[in-house]
């Protein structure tokens, strides 16, 4: 069963769980080491049955927990060779467990294909991903300032799609806590999506497979719940799509176990491992004179 559980989603740190009978893969770790060990068992999960950790980008919101977690069940970091680095030059320095990818290639953990595309963000190298486990897939954006035409290609056929919904933007606009410059870094195209924004990203998905939406990364001060999945639904009911299921993750707590298909016995794919790159080829930090 290709699977789906959002651990915890929202401004201050993001962490998911896809599993199939097969494989259990976390992307981003940006909630603490122990409360990714306890929202894991609360799936059924121990750490170190974790086939790995796929990494968006650098940010502290999803990567956090990684140190500790990584380095005590020594479970394998998938990035691309710019995340990696970047990761490497703070807490992650010594980890050695990396399995680098191009953006932009397809490759397999277990029994999950998992394709790579580039996202715009305010990274080194941000990228979204589109799941594959039998005939059943699953897009996952988060951190991204608006949709290339090559993202909406990427998920066209995806069954269920994890997006953003960061901030309403009359909230923002209005929000004391937040100078002008972070509020235009936001709202700029290498910053991060409105409940509008995404609903319009949405929009053109409906002509394909589409059946579920879960909403994530919502900011704590600049949106609510009931805004983010107002905008969308409002989106569905004027393209008469009110059948689409809409979800919002939430920050403190699980989600539902989001059921994608049934995973096909005879599509277990072995992980290609001439698609990575050698470790070798992500550099050692400088050394810093003390």
């Amino acid at each position: 069963m290709f699977s789906l559980t959002m651990l915890g989603s929202g401004s201050s740190g993001n962490a998911t769980l896809i599993a199939t009978d097969h494989c259990r893969v976390l992307v981003d770790g940006g909630l603490s080491a122990r409360q990714l060990v306890v929202r894991l068992e609360l799936c059924g999960v121990r750490p170190e049955q974790l086939d790995g950790v796929l990494l968006t980008h650098e940010h502290g919101d999803h990567v956090c927990g990684l140190d500790v977690l990584c380095r005590k069940f020594h479970v394998p970091i998938y990035c691309n060779a710019l995340t990696a680095e970047a990761i490497r030059c703070g807490s992650l320095g010594a980890h050695r467990n990396w399995r680098i990818f191009r953006t932009g290639t397809e490759f397999s953990i277990c029994d999950i294909t998992v394709q790579s595309f580039p996202v715009p963000h305010d990274a080194v190298e941000p990228v979204g991903f589109a799941f594959h486990a039998g005939r059943c897939s699953l897009g996952f954006i988060t951190d991204l300032g608006y949709a290339t035409k090559m993202l909406v290609e990427r998920l066209r056929e995806v069954h269920t799609l994890v997006i953003e919904t960061n901030h309403d933007e009359k909230l923002l606009q209005a929000c004391q806590y937040r100078p002008w410059p972070v509020k235009q870094r936001i709202m700029s195209r290498h910053g991060h999506l409105s409940n509008i924004a995404a609903a319009s990203v949405i929009e053109h998905l409906l002509p394909g497979k589409i059946e579920r939406v879960v909403l994530g990364h919502l900011s704590r001060d600049c949106n609510t719940p009931e805004l983010a999945k107002a905008a969308v639904q409002a989106l569905l009911a004027k393209c008469g799509r009110d059948s689409v299921e809409v979800f919002c993750a939430d920050q403190r707590a699980i989600s539902s176990r989001f059921r994608i298909g049934e995973t096909i016995g005879d599509a277990f794919q072995p992980t290609f491992d001439d698609l990575f790159f050698p470790a070798s080829r992500v550099q050692e930090p400088a050394t810093r004179a003390a």
